[in-house]
Order: C-alpha cells, then structure tokens, then sequence
C-alpha cells in the first residue's frame, strides 16, 4: 500500500514522536514503523501491523459500498476476534463511529441498545454459536427484520436508519447481507476513495461509542472523540506502562469494554502486541501467557484473577518474563494476588467509560502500600477534585467525597439523553457517582460508589469497606455486599460470597467472623452463597442480587 499524507507524518519512531490525532494515524502509524511485528494474537490466529491495516482497509470499503457516511453508526456484535478489531477500525476508517455491543445482552436488552444508537449497519458472527446465537437473538428482538425487503436496504419502522445487517459465518439468516457478498462489496469501492475518507477523519469526531454497563438502569451510550482515546492511550503507555514493541500484554476483557480498547490504543502507541481470547477460560488463559511469554498482564477484576491463581496449573506455568500486572479489587485481595505474582509490579487504577477508560493508573515505583491503597494520580492533562456531594463545594486533600474530572479525555455527554447530561456536569466538571480523596501525592483512593451506599439505621456506610473486610476470611474467593430492606432498620447489609475451591462455610461463621471486629451495623445480617455471578459485561449486577433475595423472601 502506497503511504498516505497521514503515514508520511507519522513514519519517524522518534522518542518525541507526537500523539497520534485520530485512531487511523494511530493505527496507520505503528503500521509504518512495525510493519511485521504482532499486533494481535489470539490463541489460534495472529495479526501482524501490516496485515491489521489492510483488513481495516477492506472493511471500510465493503462499509461505504453498503452506504455508510461519515458519522454514520456501526454496531458490532460478536466475541473478541481479529475480525472484531478489523471491523472496529474498518468502520473509522470510512468515517464512521464503531459502537461495540455486549455479547451477553439478552434480546430485551439489545434491542433497546440497537434502536437508541440509530445503527446504519450491525456487523455480527456465529463464532460463538456453542453460547450465543446472536442471529437468533436478533430474529428475537427484531421479527420485522427477516420480511424487510432488499437486505442492503433494509426498511424497519422502528430502526429508521438501519440500512444492513451481516454475519461473519457460512449460513445467512433471512434479512442478513451474505458476509461473502459484504466482502466482494469491497470491490465497489476504489481505494483512493477509502484513503480520502480515512484522510477527512478528525480527531475532534467520535470515534466509539461505547455502552456503559447497566449495572442499574438501562445502559447509556457515550461517544468517545478520535483524539481523546489515542491520548489515553497514549498516556497509559508513556505515563504508566512504558512498553515498547517487544512488549506483549495479555489483556483477555471483551472488546466491547474499554478494559480491553485502551490497552489495544496502549500497545499500537508502543508497537506491542495485544493478546487476545475468545472467552477468558484460565487454563488456556494460563497456557497462552506462558507460550506467547506475556510481559504485561491486564486481567482488570477480581473474578479473573481469582480463576488464574486457584487453577491448578497455576503454580507451573512459567510467567517469568511477566513485570507487570493490573488489578482493581479489594485491599485483601489486591496483597493475595501481589503475593500471587511476585516476579510483577502490581499496579491499580481509577477510570470509568466517560473518561475513555482511565483517569489515573499507579506508577510502577511507587511503593506497595500506595499501590494497594490508591489508585495514582491523575495523567497530565486531567484534573481531578474532591466535592461534596450535595453541595459541590471542593473538599480538602484526605477528605472523602464524590470524584469529579475534567480535562482532555471527558467525553462530552451521553447519546440522546440530555437531562442525564445536564445533572453530570457542573462547570466543565463531570460528575463521576464515585466516592473518593486525594492523598498528598495527588493520589486518588477509591471508596466506593455514592449509590452503592448502605444507610442501616441512620448509619451511612459502604459496601465495599464490607466487601474488603469479608474478602481477609480464609474461605472467600468473592464477596459482594447490597442493601436489603429490614423492618428495624430500614436496610441492612446482605453479602453474597464466593467460596474458594474445596473452602466450606456457613452463614453462621461469617457472620461471627464479622461481630466484633467491625462495628455492629456493617456486620451483615443475611449471607447466601453463589457459584456463579449475575454478570453485566465486567461487573456483578447487584440489583439483580437484590432481586434474588426479594424473590426468595417473597412480599
């Protein structure tokens, strides 16, 4: 491929080499100078930097034969993939916003995310056909799409903008494009008209937009610009993680999470690998470490990191070229799995999708104990205050108080819901729901979620100084703590746990174990033991553990 403007500015691997201003010149960039070297490896393909672009390349012109414009939706659905990364890129490529969707979203779900993106396109696959039939789960949440006529016109009522569907498998549901015909419709679109339209991207345009969790309501949609990812991106690699092209960071989150996008945006900066897995199992997890010599880890939350360390291979899997690890979990948990790693730098962090994914990761030398307890300072370019939360008056250093951040890599607010945006901001500030303070160092320490606040009896307290206290008992893998209601005192703490592997317990002992030792109206008064989880994309649901204990006490 012959080098546009865009490569020609970026060709030079200098050590000031400028950020990149949009994910193309990010992308196109690490390409020039890395051409042959991994970019992403799953455990049964791989990408090299060259071969990534010309995928993008060929997808963003199969998207603009399809009719996509500029600023344009692409919704992708599917589980982590090389594909995956091709389509995302392919789709900002050709001007468009990628919009990754939850492969867990059952159809209610998804077809309130389809419809309140206003998707143009919606890329899907069977590759995960064994768990989820996605094209089913369409056909669920759209019966009007099998009978709507020209499959590269398509004409639904409620999803006005939706012009085509497609699936990366062999069959081709009613209603869907051929995924053969989606890419020999590539052959429509010259590639000089592919290049002007990667060369008219700017870094000011959303780039993806991604849905936040719904650990409560409805998921909400949040539109990240071109500039303010790379910048994290950048950031985490150049601030914090300090790779360089021999680097290879395991980071096994889905694709639709910013667990797993801004790593990627860390390792294309440095020319690193990403590795990559379908579903993250840890036994192949651990395999794949060791064979592919991982020197970065990103496992991000507790229930992976458990899994990898209570596996039986565990102990003999060789991981020592890994330096670093990356974990955000309670204060017991963070030292086990330090202690579990002792060849890596465990480092935490603070962030949120309406930042592009980070605020703030710990710096590999700070000290263990600031490690544990904080999660770093902010990056340059980012402000963090301390406010209070009904009067959003700027609390002292120490003090706790709601998290609220400007700066460059705040987007600027939700899809389609302007009231919610004129309550997040105030001033330029936005307004994250987190509690937290800020140590001498500027240091963020994380204390929990405003919402996610127990007020037993008068007492305001946090589920998560809970949830840290019963994670220190030898049998817990997981604890999880929500608010129930209780006659006496209005609520009260109910802890779900998670049991180590071959651990015993009852809901007598951990109850004891909490009577004093910490003060009597946080000592839970209900425990239930689980084996599995109610799972958004990363995070425990806690408002259908809720559920569960109002079903089973019933009216």
């Amino acid at each position: 491929m012959a080098k546009s403007s865009i490569t020609e500015r970026l060709a030079e691997p200098t050590a000031e080499r400028p950020v990149a201003g949009t994910l193309c010149e990010l992308l196109l960039g690490a390409a020039e100078r890395h051409p042959s070297r991994d970019a992403l490896v799953f455990p049964d393909a791989a990408l090299t930097y060259a071969g990534l672009v010309g995928g993008a390349f060929e997808r963003a012109r199969s998207l603009m034969a399809l009719g996509v414009e500029p600023g344009d939706h692409v919704g992708i659905l599917m589980p982590n993939c090389p594909e995956y990364i091709e389509l995302l890129f392919g789709a900002v490529f050709a001007g468009a916003v990628a919009v990754p969707v939850n492969a867990r979203y059952k159809a209610a779900e998804l077809a309130y995310v389809v419809e309140n993106a206003d998707l143009a396109g919606l890329i899907t696959s069977d590759l995960a056909s064994e768990y989820v039939d996605f094209a089913g789960l369409l056909d669920e949440a759209f019966p009007e799409l099998a009978v709507a006529g020209n499959p590269r016109a398509l004409s639904i009522e409620r999803l006005p903008r939706l012009r085509f569907v497609t699936s990366i498998s062999a069959a081709t549901p009613p209603g869907f494009v051929a995924y053969g015909a989606f890419r020999a419709a590539a052959d429509e679109t010259p590639e000089p008209a592919a290049r002007a339209r990667v060369e008219g991207v700017s870094g000011a345009a959303a780039a993806i937009m991604m849905y936040t969790s719904g650990t409560t309501a409805h998921p909400k949609g949040c539109p990240l610009g071109h500039a303010a990812l790379v910048r994290n991106g950048a950031a985490m690699n150049r601030q914090r993680y300090f790779l360089g092209p021999e680097d290879r960071l395991w980071a096994p989150l889905p694709m639709f999470h910013m667990a797993s996008i801004l790593p990627l945006l860390c390792c294309f900066d440095a020319g690193a690998a990403l590795l990559s897995m379908n579903r993250a199992e840890a036994g192949a997890a651990l395999e794949m470490m060791e064979r592919e010599r991982a020197t970065v880890a990103f496992p991000a939350f507790p229930t992976i990191t458990n899994a990898l360390i209570t596996h039986p291979r565990f102990p003999g899997t060789d991981l020592s070229r890994l330096r670093r690890i990356n974990n955000v979990a309670p204060l017991e948990m963070l030292r086990r799995f330090q202690d579990a790693f002792p060849q890596a730098v465990q480092t935490g962090a603070y962030g949120l999708t309406e930042t592009c994914g980070v605020v703030s990761y710990n710096h590999p030398e700070e000290d263990l104990e600031s490690r544990l307890t904080t999660c770093g300072a902010p990056f340059e370019g980012v402000d963090v205050r301390i406010a209070d939360p009904d009067s959003g008056a700027a609390l002292p250093t120490g003090e706790r108080g709601e998290i609220w951040v400007r700066g460059v890599t705040v987007f600027k607010g939700y899809h389609k819901a302007p009231e919610k945006n004129a309550e997040s901001f105030v001033d330029g500030w936005f307004r994250t729901g987190d509690l937290g303070s800020l140590d001498d160092a500027n240091r963020i320490r994380y204390q929990g979620r405003i919402k996610d606040m127990l007020k037993v009896g008068g007492e305001n307290v946090a589920a998560l100084e809970i949830e840290s206290f019963l994670a220190t008992h030898p049998a817990v893998k997981l604890a999880v703590v929500v608010g129930v209601p209780d006659e006496r005192l209005l609520e009260v703490a109910a802890a779900y746990i998670e049991l180590n592997p071959g651990a015993a317990a009852t809901e007598s002992e951990i109850i004891d174990f909490c009577r004093g030792r910490i003060a009597s109206f946080k000592v839970p008064r209900h425990v239930r033991f689980v084996t599995e989880w109610p799972m958004s994309s990363t995070k425990i649901q806690k408002f259908k553990l809720q559920e569960w204990f109002n079903a089973e006490r019933g009216p």
